[in-house]
């Protein structure tokens, strides 16, 4: 005998009637009964857990943003008996001196890269080449001096010297190779 709820409010006895004494508390213990409350601790271990973590990873990571690098190069060694030891250039002593190591380093390849190597211009290639090999041997030799007895302004001008040296070199063979250019078009011009 189901009934429209719609019919019991109007009915007006239903708005008259009172809930029995402790109801609600019976409602509630039967409520806690099916569904019971579960404590919560004051601390979530799981949550500290990931804070530290957290923290540390980022500690981690600003620590090694902020370190220095140094950027040594590789093909510079000295062997000794001990191993081997990495020697030092001119950016390893201040960031005025790399700026001026790296500016020979770049012009002395940029000036490489233009030149073109034919089969006439072989012993003139050569024999630069051969001078090239020999400054840079020092150029080694003036940076192991440089690693085992400090700084000093004579093994730094002289290691810039070589630089300026090798440049010149270059220079001069660029030089010649345009000289030698035009004197074959001169006689080809000519015969």
């Amino acid at each position: 005998m189901a009934r429209d709820i719609r019919e019991l409010f109007k009915d007006d006895k239903m708005t008259h009637e009172n809930m029995p004494k402790n109801h609600q508390e019976r409602f509630l213990e039967k409520l806690d009964k099916v569904m019971p409350i579960v404590s919560k601790s004051k601390f979530n271990w799981m949550r500290i857990a990931a804070s530290v973590v957290l923290f540390i990873g980022l500690g981690s990571a600003v620590f090694k943003f902020f370190q220095p690098r140094v950027d040594k190069p590789a093909d510079l060694e000295v062997v000794t008996t001990k191993g081997t030891v990495e020697t030092k250039t001119l950016g390893d002593i201040s960031p005025g001196l790399k700026k001026v190591e790296d500016y020979y380093l770049a012009s002395i390849n940029l000036e490489l890269s233009k030149m073109k190597y034919t089969p006439e211009t072989k012993d003139l290639f050569d024999g630069y080449l051969l001078q090239l090999d020999e400054l840079d041997k020092e150029y080694k030799r003036l940076s192991s001096e440089l690693t085992e007895s400090g700084p000093s302004e004579l093994t730094v001008n002289a290691l810039i010297d070589n630089l300026k040296f090798r440049l010149n070199l270059l220079y001069r063979l660029r030089d010649q190779l345009k000289a030698l250019s035009t004197s074959d078009n001169v006689t080809e011009e000519v015969g």
